[in-house]
């Protein structure tokens, strides 16, 4: 949570993390980039309210879902803290060329809709720089198709990038982290996403279960 006053400028951001292991290179790339949007809202006066959703910790809840068509409560507050949120970071494992499956499962349970018009970073981490392409090839497709409007900045970190020493990250990271920060700052300068309400559960418009028979 912010520490900035309530009566201040804020903007919710949702950070989603994929990682599988404690420490995990996926969460801690979701962190800096967390750490350098907060800092770039910050010098522009405004307050971040920062939620990290660790998927692991919600495997069994996101698996029921697929398999049953119902989010457990815990499951519905999750999503609809990123669903709510004026922006969000996604940071994943690349798996076998792509995404991990709980990443995918977990976006397959959010309606279609949901996340449109939500600014977004998409992050990757992997043992070598040849799985970077999958951040284009596999994962922007994914959230363009949910209507997300990702940044054109997205983050992949390979083994090779995250020194032993300074600030844990090698060379040419820092500067992505920074530019897709920049990117996904200035679309949540101008949101207003968290002032608004919706149910990403709710019925598509013209269905009535009353009326079906």
């Amino acid at each position: 949570m912010s520490a900035y006053p309530q009566d201040a400028v804020t903007r919710k951001l949702a950070v989603v993390s994929a990682g599988l292991s404690t420490p995990s290179s996926t969460r801690l790339l979701a962190d800096r980039l967390a750490e350098a949007t907060a800092a770039r809202l910050s010098d522009e006066g405004i307050g971040t309210d920062t939620t990290v959703i660790e998927l692991r910790d919600h495997a069994m809840a996101i698996a029921g879902n697929l398999v049953n068509g119902f989010a457990t409560e815990e499951l519905e507050a999750v999503i609809e803290s990123l669903t709510g949120a004026d922006g969000a970071i996604f940071s994943t494992p690349i798996f076998t060329t792509s995404y991990s499956g709980l990443f995918k499962s977990f976006i397959d349970v959010i309606e279609r809709g949901a996340l449109a018009g939500l600014p977004v970073i998409i992050g990757a981490t992997g043992g070598t720089e040849r799985h970077s392409l999958a951040l284009d090839y596999a994962i922007r497709p994914l959230f363009t198709y949910h209507h997300a409007t990702v940044v054109p900045t997205g983050v992949y970190a390979a083994t090779g990038d995250w020194g032993s020493s300074g600030d844990g990250a090698g060379a040419g990271l820092p500067e992505r982290i920074g530019r897709a920060a920049g990117e996904l700052a200035e679309l949540m300068r101008g949101s207003a996403r968290s002032h608004q309400v919706r149910d990403p559960f709710a019925l598509p418009p013209g269905f009535s279960p009353a009326g079906t028979h």
